[in-house]
């Protein structure tokens, strides 16, 4: 399925937002610009709504399917799609990026245009990400997020925001390079860069290795698994709150989701074997850099150790390689996602109001903010996990 009434809902859900984006930079005046991106942002959630309510939960195959030629030499086609797993990544895309921009109506005051286009093509080239069929479609758009999160931070940044954005950049511009070279060799091998194409190509043993650890080291960084994880509580650190929704919520979701889009199905024997290495440092992600998270005095570098061990969890539960557990893994994804998004977003209101990220300067909000404290206190149970919450659903699947 293409179309639903003749639309092509898919990739209007992709290039709503980023015509919006572009469109904004030619505005001048404030209120238009926060207007405009409103109705980007609304419009960009609302063609989503048909993807949903239309999608078929009863079977595997790619759905809202569309095949164009793109580069015809080297058979390159914009060829989208999306199945069960990919779905719920695009309508969280979708709500985040309106949550942005209602978080930020207030919060940026210099270089709206800017601040708000960034975001809406940011959006766009995410939805880009999880809908790819094609292996180079999918790599461009992976590629391509890092230039307007790079811009947001660079930009909007706290003190040491040049020296968090360079360390963004280069950390994932090193693993995107070495998965290109694992596309293009696979490209050699199977005449064609079509991700499914890929999934049954017959590959050796040697071969099956050098795929793996490429595509390893890549996402294991987007994600970020340990020991290449010392990028994000300093991005975290410095990105501007709706930059930390964005990051958490969307952007680390990316290197699991290229584990079970990609990585798995081509190389499943390699996968296999080398679980237990993957297994291994998903738990120090979990036990160590939840211990590091303990004695943080920082508020955001708090919940950034937090979230990488969150997805710890999820890199556990994707290489336990068992139905539940993967199931367990893309909900726990989708519900850190909200927790996410409510976590910082929390974090942003208490910055606002008292210029300080220290956690000892925020004693006393429950006095003066007691409506605040009591969702406050219902956001950090989510995100430890506990029962009756979302964050705890995901974690009981994969145990």
């Amino acid at each position: 399925m293409m179309y639903i009434n003749n639309i092509p809902w898919l990739t209007l859900s992709i290039f709503v937002p980023i015509v919006f984006g572009f469109f904004i930079l030619f505005i001048r005046n404030t209120n238009h610009i926060k207007n405009i991106a409103l109705i980007g942002s609304i419009s960009g959630f609302l063609v989503t709504i048909p993807i949903y309510f239309c999608f078929n939960s009863k079977t595997s195959d790619i759905q809202f399917e569309q095949n164009l030629t793109w580069i015809k030499f080297l058979k390159i086609n914009y060829h989208i799609g999306i199945d069960g797993i990919s779905i719920w990544f695009i309508l969280l895309t979708a709500f985040t990026t309106l949550i942005i921009v209602l978080a930020s109506w207030r919060m940026i005051i210099s270089n709206i245009s800017h601040y708000m286009s960034a975001f809406l093509i940011m959006s766009g080239l995410t939805i880009g990400v999880f809908s790819a069929i094609d292996g180079m479609l999918f790599y461009i758009f992976f590629e391509s997020t890092l230039i307007p999160m790079y811009i947001i931070i660079g930009t909007w940044g706290g003190n040491n925001k040049i020296y968090a954005a360079y360390k963004l950049f280069l950390y994932t511009l090193f693993g995107s390079l070495l998965m290109l070279i694992a596309f293009i060799y696979l490209r050699n091998v199977s005449n064609s860069f079509e991700i499914f194409v890929w999934h049954k190509s017959k590959l050796e043993y040697a071969q099956q290795l050098f795929i793996f650890i490429a595509l390893l080291i890549t996402f294991a960084i987007k994600i970020p698994m340990w020991p290449v994880h010392t990028w994000l509580p300093d991005v975290h650190v410095e990105a501007p709150t709706s930059g930390s929704i964005i990051l958490a919520a969307i952007m680390l979701k990316m290197g699991a989701y290229g584990f079970l889009r990609i990585a798995l199905p081509i190389v499943p024997d390699i996968s296999k074997n080398f679980s237990s290495l993957v297994i291994g440092l998903s738990l120090i992600s979990i036990i160590y850099i939840g211990l590091i998270a303990i004695v943080q005095d920082n508020m955001k570098r708090l919940v950034a150790y937090s979230s990488i061990s969150h997805m710890g969890f999820v890199t556990l539960g994707i290489f336990i390689l068992n139905v539940s557990s993967i199931e367990g893994a893309i909900v726990q994804m989708i519900s850190h996602g909200f927790i996410s998004i409510a976590m910082f977003f929390s974090i942003g209101i208490l910055y606002n109001r008292t210029h300080s990220l220290d956690i000892d300067d925020y004693s006393g909000i429950a006095k003066i903010m007691p409506n605040f404290s009591t969702f406050f206190i219902l956001f950090s149970m989510a995100n430890a996990g506990l029962p009756g919450t979302s964050g705890f659903v995901g974690e009981f699947l994969i145990f």
